[in-house]
């Protein structure tokens, strides 16, 4: 049976109506990965317990801005799409799947939520930091700078090797402090971290850029590649309660 992967969704409006919405690109990523991906839209963080045993593994999707009051920054004027039902239920689901031993790839926005919920925190607004470009959506299916990805990372095994990767760039916020128990593995000219990883025995992977707008390069794809052969581990779930007869 193939690994079924949830994919998380942004809250939205279309045609004056309440929407999840989700770009094709990450349910083509996962599908053409060897997954059945399952669309998850924000609900309570509550629901995260009774989701998550019916999946394999997690990717949680772009969007907008992390409120800062989750990491225990001020509000700032800055912001863009803050959704806290949607911060709710995705910290939710990390803390779930942590528990579980779920393997969970973060990409944009999703790398962020997982610094969170392991306790770091994101740099708010990132053209205040640094001169850099980081947010360049006219280019979103190119490369616009390359990032040096750490020696002996689990990244770097991905990714297939250490050396510096061309990767588009999107985003408003990034990490700052890495949280517990996860480590930078990459950065960009400018010292912005760019991905981090789980330690020791926890399969988790960020990444700041969006690789399912890069699917003709392999080194890309592989980090959905690296999401499915997880997922696809056996003995990580639970086992389920058999009904009654």
């Amino acid at each position: 049976m193939k690994p079924r992967v949830g994919i998380t969704t942004s809250p939205g409006m279309h045609e004056e109506r309440f929407v999840e919405a989700l770009e094709r690109a990450y349910v083509t990523a996962v599908v053409e990965a060897g997954a059945v991906p399952f669309v998850l839209p924000a609900l309570e963080p509550s629901d995260a317990a009774a989701v998550l045993p019916c999946l394999d593994g997690l990717l949680l999707a772009g969007g907008g801005d992390v409120d800062p009051a989750r990491y225990g920054a001020g509000p700032t004027d800055t912001l863009v799409g803050v959704d806290q039902r949607r911060d709710a239920y995705e910290l939710a689901l990390v803390d779930g799947a942590v528990a579980l031993g779920l393997p969970v790839l973060g990409i944009c926005r999703g790398a962020q939520v997982l610094n969170v919920a392991c306790h770091g925190t994101l740099v708010a607004h990132l053209p205040a930091a640094t001169t850099q470009p980081h947010r360049v959506g006219d280019r979103w299916g190119e490369a616009v700078h390359s990032v040096r990805i750490a020696p002996g990372s689990a990244l770097a095994g991905v990714a297939g090797g250490p050396e510096d990767l061309g990767v588009n760039t999107l985003h408003h916020q990034a990490v700052d402090a890495v949280g517990a128990g996860l480590e930078a593995v990459a950065w960009a000219e400018d010292g912005t971290i760019e991905a981090v990883e789980g330690r020791g025995p926890a399969r988790l992977l960020g990444v700041q850029w969006h690789p399912e707008l890069l699917p003709a390069d392999p080194r890309h794809r592989a980090l959905f590649g690296w999401l499915v052969s997880e997922a696809a581990r056996p003995s990580h779930l639970p086992a389920l309660p058999v009904a009654a007869v």
